[in-house]
């Protein structure tokens, strides 16, 4: 694996729009994201054409690439953010240079839609990639502490760490109103099935990871430990769905190979409750040995860790520890 280099005080961080605009954030929230990653040290620019928006308010596949390209070309950008989500980010992947890439491996991060990107781009070069803050994130005025922690601590710094789990979470539209935020108290970990492994971390978003199924870009599942988050998109049906989209996963040749799965939150519209996820587990054959932990502060709630896609982990679960170690990020 290739990993990048850590960045430092003074670093710039290109933002770039793989999937929906920059026009889509308000200017007051775009300014506040700009502070917040300045206050931590760094400095900002902004790809060309990250601000087109055409009716699905993203841009063409040219202008997606050429900015990704122009980021990892630039020598003076040490790491690459995405604006936010969407829906298209895999449009990308057969025209990306991947060589360019690997002969330019730097930083990067985002989550959700941009799970096709990272991924793939993990598989095809061997560079880690990140999933974790978006742009869109760090305009986060308040209850951003536990965010940007696990983000230095997977970013700036080599140590190994241990993945804490946070007191509160979130499910306000914080970007709509930053000054009354309603906290949720966090339960913690939830174990479902004990055991010990350590293995290479490949998932992300789950309905996105699914796009890659039978294709080049799709990870192999040799000696991985798989992280799996969901988002809403249909409230009554969300649970239904995620039940066969894992079992999608299942399907797929090599899974006997996953070594343990960690889900992350899910959103309390989505219906999905402990007593739903472990009725999933059980009707699953394939995961009855597997380690597996749930309730980790990653997906569509508004607390997120950074982890490194390609890099390493152990997660051990006994009678008496409950622990996830990030070992190479």
């Amino acid at each position: 694996m290739i990993i990048p280099e850590k960045l430092k005080q003074g670093d710039e961080i290109r933002i770039i729009a793989p999937a929906r605009s920059l026009s889509l954030l308000s200017e007051e929230n775009i300014n506040s994201a700009v502070k917040n990653l300045e206050a931590q040290g760094f400095k900002v620019s902004f790809s060309k054409n990250c601000k087109e928006s055409d009716i699905f308010m993203s841009s063409s596949i040219q202008s997606r690439l050429d900015d990704l390209h122009e980021a990892f070309s630039d020598k003076n950008v040490k790491a690459i953010i995405t604006v936010i989500g969407g829906f298209n980010s895999n449009q990308l992947l057969k025209y990306i240079d991947y060589e360019l890439i690997k002969n330019n491996p730097k930083i990067l991060c985002g989550y959700s839609d941009i799970t096709a990107i990272t991924n793939a781009i993990t598989t095809k070069t061997g560079l880690l990639t990140y999933s974790g803050l978006h742009f869109s994130s760090w305009a986060m005025e308040k209850e951003a502490d536990y965010n940007i922690e696990s983000f230095k601590k997977c970013l700036t710094q080599d140590n190994e760490f241990i993945v804490e789990a946070s007191e509160n979470f979130f499910e306000d539209e914080w970007w709509m109103d930053q000054e009354n935020r309603k906290p949720i108290k966090n339960e913690g970990f939830f174990v479902i099935n004990k055991g010990k492994a350590e293995g290479r971390i490949i998932g992300g978003n789950l309905c996105t990871f699914n796009l890659l199924h039978g294709t080049e870009f799709m990870p192999d599942f040799k000696d991985t430990i798989l992280f799996i988050e969901d988002c809403v998109e249909d409230e009554d049906l969300f649970v239904l769905n995620f039940d066969r989209d894992l079992q999608s996963i299942i399907h797929q040749s090599g899974f006997e190979n996953v070594k343990a799965i960690i889900f992350g939150r899910f959103e309390t519209k989505s219906q999905m409750t402990k007593e739903k996820l472990l009725k999933i587990v059980e009707t699953k054959k394939e995961l009855k040995d597997l380690p597996i932990l749930a309730g980790l502060d990653f997906g569509h709630t508004n607390i997120m860790m950074t982890f490194p896609i390609g890099g390493t982990c152990s997660l051990e679960i006994t009678d008496d520890k409950v622990e996830l170690k990030i070992i190479k990020h």
